[in-house]
């Protein structure tokens, strides 16, 4: 009766959302990244990871070189970032009412100089709208089918670096409190308050345990960086991200020693997203993506190789190179220190980014890709036994009981 009435609350939410009036898109001009192969030794980042290039002719020539490229095509050159990590430049130019993002960076990537240019592409969390409920509902999934306190015996993330690249976090919401150790803002050109998808996926992977409050993350001994890339869309509460932002909050993870990214979004693929990404693997990083089952191959970046791809677990039996997790009616944490059930496979993924700083804990094959254990029927992930193999027995837990015969490997 339940589950009935709370699918009946959301539809009538759906529906309310199908009745807000279509805004134009042509407020949003068409923008393009350029990226320019020009090594940025010149560049050190600062405390804060920005302000970018230095002062002197070195910037005023690379300044120069975007603004002729820019002026030739008739675009506006918005802003410029350095990627010392691929040895590139990146600008951002924006094109004028009536031309398409793809026909202005066909044009530019055969300029001399330009090692590529691509459209400003715009990613979408894989999360349901929230549904109303008790926010101190402590009925968590993987309580039970993950076996969290038993995980708990074994290890707790304690100290691993997981990078939360999302919306804004609510810092100061009492199950995350002290569990964000480096908080960054790569949207300073939309201000706002904490935001829902961000701080729902950040407790899932490290809310505060024994605190008498809300919920446990599955690794509450993990240091969080919450890099804000995406951000809450005002008239359909859509959380969203460009490519630059989603860029710049990849190459700040993989410049601060990242071992875990968590990518709880989906959208068509892109070349600067998935050089980033292959770096950030390169270095011995775990990336975790959702799945976006509306999507080719379950969308980008769970589509790229190497990525850790994960669906919601809902009774379907997983696609071939996708993990299931939980990400049915999640409690977790929520923006004014509040608790909600929340739904999707952007949950299900920060099951999954929690999972591996537990063995990213434990240094189960450090700097190489651990396959996790899944269970035979249906692909859904044995916690337990994917955090025991190959550690020491503990004779504390019940998990090596539990992965048993039905337990298989999947890489």
């Amino acid at each position: 009766m339940i589950a009935v009435l709370r699918r009946l609350l959301l539809g009538l939410f759906l529906a309310a959302v199908a009745l807000l009036p279509v805004h134009a898109e042509d407020a949003e001009r068409a923008r393009v990244l350029v990226m320019l192969r020009l090594p940025p030794a010149h560049f050190e980042a600062n405390a804060a990871y920005g302000g970018g290039y230095g002062a002197g002719a070195g910037q005023a020539a690379r300044r120069r070189i975007a603004a002729r490229l820019a002026q030739a095509h008739g675009l506006t050159l918005v802003t410029g970032w350095p990627m010392p990590v691929l040895g590139m430049d990146c600008y951002v130019m924006e094109a004028p009412v009536g031309r398409t993002a793809d026909e202005v960076a066909a044009s530019l990537t055969h300029e001399p100089g330009v090692a590529w240019s691509e459209p400003m592409h715009i990613y979408r969390a894989q999360g349901e709208a929230p549904v109303p409920n008790d926010p101190l509902y402590r009925l968590q999934p993987a309580a039970r089918a993950w076996r969290v306190a038993d995980l708990h015996q074994v290890a707790t993330g304690r100290n691993v670096k997981v990078a939360v690249i999302d919306s804004r976090i609510d810092l100061r919401h009492p199950d995350l409190i002290g569990q964000v150790q480096v908080s960054r803002d790569f949207l300073p050109d939309r201000p706002g308050e904490p935001e829902r998808h961000g701080t729902g996926v950040a407790g899932i992977i490290a809310a505060i345990g024994d605190n008498h409050k809300g919920v446990v993350g599955v690794a509450p001994g993990a240091r969080l960086m919450a890099l804000r890339a995406c951000w809450q869309d005002a008239r359909t509460t859509d959380t969203l991200c460009d490519s630059l932002g989603l860029a710049m909050a990849l190459s700040f993870a993989i410049d601060h020693g990242a071992q875990v990214i968590n990518l709880s979004l989906s959208g068509p693929s892109d070349r600067l997203l998935g050089a980033l990404i292959d770096a950030a693997i390169a270095k011995g990083a775990t990336v975790v993506g959702a799945v976006d089952p509306h999507l080719a191959q379950g969308g980008f970046p769970a589509s790229h190789a190497g990525v850790v791809a994960v669906a919601s677990d809902e009774g379907r039996a997983a696609p071939r190179g996708v993990y299931l997790a939980p990400g049915d009616d999640i409690p977790t944490t929520q923006p004014g220190g509040k608790w909600s059930l929340v739904s999707g496979s952007s949950y299900a993924a920060a099951h999954v980014t929690g999972l591996f700083a537990l063995l990213k804990e434990k240094n189960l094959r450090p700097g190489a890709l651990q396959p996790l254990v899944v269970t035979s029927a249906g692909g859904a992930i044995d916690a337990c036994a994917s955090l025991m193999r190959g550690a020491p027995p503990c004779g504390r837990c019940g998990c090596v009981r539990q992965a048993g015969a039905s337990a298989i490997a999947r890489p």
